[in-house]
């Protein structure tokens, strides 16, 4: 048998060892459509800031980008499911901060660690709120505490047992002596909201875009920001260092990731569109208009939040013994 017989006769039957390489070249991205997943249920922050960047993230790839809501564990639900997808961008996360900074200290057993999400770009930014309900007679922490120290027991709420409204009310209690509060967590800040609007519980902390409906519309009342500055859209809250708790600053924010090991080209792919998305005047409108900052720019200035976050919510929480649980 010659050799061009011998080489015609594997390339008929399909066997030809150059032909394996060709075949198995990724095709340009993206291929199908894209799942965005959320850590909470629909009518959230996070939820809300997803389903503004699809329409114009779904435009710019190609393909559709649809919004799937995987609510429960404070996130880790959807951690879980980002960091086992395939990297191959068809998944990407728009994932609350404290899902990378605050989780992996809260949730011990996680089993996972977020800090390996690869990051695309931010969302945007928001200051977070102590939001009470009006029935609660104060209107800064001060006349907070003077009226929540007598109580035999003041019930507070968040949007998940480990988050970042979680941790804050508890280190607000201990800069402030309040030895009394007990949590009521929920799953998102849709439901935590409906049951402080019913007075179910004194307060809580939430971001500035989702308290703000409800104190505009005189059903809550919010008493600090921890904005370094006072937030435009509530000029007449004072924030937490004015009020006289020094470092006392921080921001609820929202990025997008893929999972690990998604290819560099992909995750530039994603941050241009984003980037694209991010400077559209209609979304900047609607994130500035409720309070919020913007997000934009590339994987770096994620990369340098997660850095200096993780280790000051880790002090916070070993220092406070704050259980996921709890």
């Amino acid at each position: 048998m010659t050799a061009s017989f011998h080489r015609r006769a594997l390339l008929a039957a399909g066997l030809a060892p150059l032909a394996a390489p060709a075949l198995a070249q990724p095709g340009p991205y993206p291929s199908r459509p894209v799942t965005l997943l959320v850590g909470f249920p629909p009518g959230g922050q996070s939820d809300f800031i997803a389903r503004l960047v699809q329409p114009g993230l779904s435009r710019l790839l190609g393909q559709p980008v649809v919004v799937e809501n995987r609510a429960g564990a404070a996130g880790n639900i959807a951690i879980e499911a980002a960091m086992r997808a395939r990297p191959d961008g068809h998944t990407l996360f728009a994932a609350n901060g404290a899902f990378v900074t605050i989780n992996p200290h809260t949730f011990p057993n996680l089993g996972v660690d977020p800090r390996q999400l690869v990051p695309v770009g931010m969302l945007a930014q928001s200051p977070m709120v102590l939001n009470v309900h009006t029935a609660v007679p104060a209107r800064s922490i001060a006349e907070f505490v003077a009226w929540a120290k007598p109580q035999p027991e003041v019930l507070y709420g968040s949007v998940g047992a480990g988050t970042l409204g979680h941790v804050a009310m508890e280190y607000l209690a201990a800069r402030t002596g309040l030895t009394n509060l007990t949590h009521v967590p929920y799953r998102g800040g849709g439901p935590a909201n409906q049951d402080l609007l019913a007075h179910r519980f004194a307060g809580l902390f939430d971001g500035a875009s989702g308290a703000l409906p409800f104190i505009r519309g005189g059903q809550s009342r919010a008493i600090l920001v921890t904005s370094p500055q006072r937030s435009p859209v509530l000029p007449e809250v004072p924030t937490a260092v004015e009020q006289g708790l020094e470092g006392f600053t921080f921001t609820n924010w929202f990025a997008l990731f893929a999972p690990p090991a998604t290819p560099p080209a992909i995750v530039r792919q994603v941050n241009a569109a984003l980037g694209e998305v991010m400077a559209s005047p209609e979304v900047r409108g609607r994130i500035l208009a409720q309070g919020d900052t913007p997000g934009g720019g590339g994987p770096e200035g994620v990369e340098a939040l997660i850095a200096r976050e993780y280790p000051q919510w880790g002090s916070v929480i070993r220092d406070q013994k704050i259980r996921a649980d709890g």
